[in-house]
């Protein structure tokens, strides 16, 4: 027999997760960075899939649910290390944005699959407000007090 609430209730925490992992991955994307759209969509996706898949097993038992947690954030450190450049010459470090909106998009993902749908969409209200203005404002720091940074700001967002 099918559970057409447990089917509704799947659907829109998957679909909330694909839409952040969109959002944010075109954000990157746009910047020409290598994690886009397909990649954060597929982290924030799985994030909500293994968060719901722990909680439907264990009844929400916190701590296996955090065990579960800190499975994705040390998981994601390790793909996130996957889109930091060192330039040899310079020795600028690039994509350390691109590796936190993952982690970021991870943590998303996952509070949707465990239904708080108002943290996850304030997350990501908060993640693309600092991705949006966050570039624009360190130039503008960085312009009026004479202080650059090569490691933060380069040629463009990171």
């Amino acid at each position: 027999m099918m559970n057409w609430d447990l089917y509704s209730a799947i659907t829109l925490r998957l679909v909330l997760a694909l839409l952040v992992g969109a959002i944010l991955g075109l954000n990157r994307w746009l910047h020409h960075k290598s994690a886009g759209i397909r990649t954060h969509s597929l982290v924030s996706i799985g994030s909500a899939t293994a968060v719901m898949l722990i909680s439907d097993f264990v009844k929400d038992d916190a701590q296996s649910v955090s065990r579960v947690l800190q499975g994705l954030i040390t998981g994601l450190g390790f793909l996130g290390a996957g889109v930091i450049i060192r330039e040899q010459r310079s020795q600028k470090i690039h994509g350390l944005t691109t590796a936190a909106s993952l982690w970021a998009c991870a943590l998303i993902g996952a509070s949707f699959g465990a239904g708080q749908f108002a943290l996850g969409g304030l997350a990501l209200a908060a993640i693309l407000l600092t991705l949006i203005i966050g570039g624009p404002l360190e130039r503008l720091v960085s312009g009026l007090t004479g202080v650059k940074r090569d490691s933060e700001i380069s040629g463009g967002p990171d």
